[in-house]
């Protein structure tokens, strides 16, 4: 039964398995290695490298970036606002849900991204069409998590508080939020890689500066090294935003409890952990580590 690794070990085989696709991209482009896929058409990680270095010495790549991060964090922020109250009115109020759940699930199936038409004829800028968009992403993940988490809420907890004389606003304060946190920042993390991919695509078909914009104009002049630098670039950003709501999530719902696991790679929830070696329990063994999500990091 083998041990799992450290922390410090488990970064190590993470490093080493991104340098390994990193050399084998290397190598099949350098030998121009042409099978079934055409990998002499790639440019070389030491071409992608030489051009993110030339582009970071530019202001265009600094702009793209800002310009970028401020449509997706606008409208992400808007979705996660609309979504998260809409989704708790139409699951606590039957007249809420008759009136908006019908117009809701026929939009809901529409792609964002097929929605730069009705952008570009709605909104007088670009600018605000390309937000709509991100935010319009984003909204429906977080709305039918919200919804779902909502419902699930076992109703004793709204019960107990109504036994204490508390109202409304209290039960939503205390109870229904609360609890439907997990389930929100679920539909969260959903929404902001939704929202990457059509912020990207609402750049490229009809954006002035953005990440999608200048990749896009990398394909149209045939400079490949530039279209990977976006590619490159537009997966980190998403990594690292996507982190930060996951983080944030586990930050505000501290008190559920978590999952660890045993070196056979068994789940067990940390509350088994901490009273496995109580008295009367058979073969127990005290666990030392707290329950962690790692793979954020």
């Amino acid at each position: 039964m083998s041990r799992p690794l450290p922390k410090a070990g488990r970064y190590a085989l993470r490093a080493a398995s991104l340098a390994a696709a990193l050399g084998v991209w290397q190598l099949l482009t350098s030998l121009d290695v042409d099978l079934w896929l055409r990998f002499s058409q790639f440019p070389t990680v030491a071409d992608v490298a030489r051009a993110f270095a030339d582009r970071l010495s530019g202001p265009d790549y600094w702009t793209d970036l800002t310009d970028s991060l401020t449509r997706i964090l606008t409208g992400f922020l808007l979705a996660a606002v609309l979504g998260v109250a809409t989704g708790v009115l139409v699951a606590r109020s039957r007249l809420a849900e008759d009136l908006l759940g019908p117009v809701l699930e026929v939009i809901r199936p529409v792609p964002a991204i097929a929605l730069v038409p009705v952008a570009i004829l709605l909104f007088p800028s670009n600018e605000q069409g390309i937000v709509f968009i991100t935010c319009t992403a984003a909204f429906f993940p977080v709305l039918v998590s919200t919804r779902h988490a909502v419902r699930a809420l076992t109703p004793v907890w709204e019960e107990a508080v109504l036994t204490m004389g508390g109202g409304r606003w209290r039960i939503l304060a205390s109870v229904v939020l609360p609890g439907a946190l997990p389930g929100i920042f679920g539909g969260l993390s959903v929404g902001i890689g939704v929202s990457w991919i059509c912020v990207i695509s609402a750049e490229m078909i009809s954006g002035q500066y953005g990440v999608g914009y200048r990749t896009w104009q990398d394909y149209t002049v045939v400079n490949y090294a530039g279209v990977f630098v976006g590619m490159v670039t537009i997966g980190v950003l998403g990594w690292l935003t996507s982190t930060a709501v996951e983080l944030l999530g586990r930050r505000l719902t501290r008190w559920l409890p978590r999952t660890s696991y045993d070196t056979g790679g068994r789940p067990r929830s940390a509350r088994a952990a901490v009273t496995a070696g109580a008295p009367g329990t058979p073969a127990a063994t005290p666990r030392t580590e707290e329950a962690r999500d790692e793979h954020l990091v």
